[in-house]
C-alpha cells in the first residue's frame, strides 16, 4: 500500500508547527521537509526541532528537499552540510536536482560534470544510511524521460532514485509513458493535478492518478506526496488528502 505525505513547501508561508499540525488533521504519514525554507542546509538546530516535532506528531520524515543542484559552480550550501542537515532531520534520503539546465541545454562535459557530483554526493551518502533522490522536473536532465533513463544509466548507483510527477505539457498517453521508461527508478511520486499551469482538485484527476499509481510497482516504502494545492488553500489541501487516501484504496 502507498504512504500518503506531503510536501511542506506546499505552504511556503506556514510555519513548521502549522504544517505539521495540518498533516496530523490530514490524516498523513509523513511530511517533505524543504530546505529552501523550512529547513535550510546548515541550520541542523532547525532540523533537530522538526524532527523532534514531527516525530512527536506521530508523523515520519519522508525526505529532505534540499535543492542541491548537482553539478552547479558554485553551491550556496555544500553537499556535506546538505547531509548533515538530512541526518539531523532524520530523513531517510535527499531530493537534489540534476544540474541547472534542460538536457538540450547542457553539453557532453557539463552532462559528465553532473553524473560525477551525484555519484559522490550518493557514495557519501550512502555511508550513513541516507539515500539520494533526483527531482523529476524541468530545466534539469530530467526534463524528459529519455533524458532521465540515459542519466540513471550513466550515474549507475544502487544509492539513486528518481521522483517522478506529470510533467506540464504531457498528455496523458505521453505521461504514462515517460512512467515505463523510468520505472525502475521510480521512488516516490509528487501528487498534484494541472491542466496546462492552472491547479485543479485533485477529484478532477482522479482517474488519470488512478492510472499513474497502476504504472508504478507498489512498494511499502513508496510515498505519494501532495504538492500544488489549489490556491494554496489547506481546506483544499485536506480535501485532496482524503481523495487521495480514497484513491489509494480503490487501487
Amino acid at each position: 500500500m502507498w504512504k500518503i505525505g506531503m510536501c511542506s513547501v506546499t505552504f511556503r508561508g506556514k510555519t513548521i508547527d502549522e504544517i505539521i499540525k495540518l498533516a496530523s488533521e490530514a490524516d498523513l504519514h509523513s511530511i517533505e521537509w524543504a530546505g529552501d525554507v523550512h529547513v535550510p542546509p546548515g541550520d541542523t538546530a532547525q532540523a533537530r526541532y522538526t524532527a523532534q516535532m514531527t516525530k512527536e506528531a506521530g508523523l515520519g520524515v519522508s525526505s529532505y528537499g534540499s535543492y542541491y543542484k548537482a553539478g552547479a559552480e558554485h553551491h550556496a550550501t555544500p553537499f556535506p552540510a546538505v547531509l548533515e542537515t538530512a541526518e539531523e532531520l532524520d530523513a531517510p534520503s535527499i531530493r537534489i536536482w540534476a544540474g541547472v539546465k534542460g538536457s538540450e541545454d547542457v553539453g557532453p562535459e557539463e552532462r559528465k560534470q553532473v553524473v560525477r557530483d551525484i555519484q559522490d554526493a550518493a557514495t557519501h551518502a550512502q555511508s550513513k544510511g541516507v539515500g539520494i533522490h533526483l527531482e523529476y522536473h524541468g530545466g534539469t536532465l530530467t526534463d524528459t524521460a529519455e533524458s532521465a533513463r540515459q542519466l540513471m544509466e550513466e550515474i549507475d548507483h544502487p544509492n539513486v532514485q528518481l521522483y517522478w510527477q506529470p510533467a506540464v505539457g504531457l498528455s496523458m498517453e505521453e505521461r504514462l509513458s515517460s512512467i515505463e521508461t523510468v520505472k525502475p527508478w521510480i521512488k516516490h511520486v509528487h501528487v498534484f493535478f494541472w491542466r496546462g499551469t492552472t491547479r485543479y482538485p485533485l477529484q478532477e484527476g482522479r482517474e488519470e492518478w488512478k492510472a499513474y499509481l497502476r504504472h508504478i510497482p507498489d512498494d511499502k516504502s513508496r510515498f505519494a506526496m501532495l504538492e500544488f494545492v489549489q490556491n494554496d488553500d489547506p481546506t483544499q489541501f485536506l480535501c485532496d488528502a482524503a481523495e487521495l487516501r480514497d484513491l489509494i484504496a480503490d487501487l
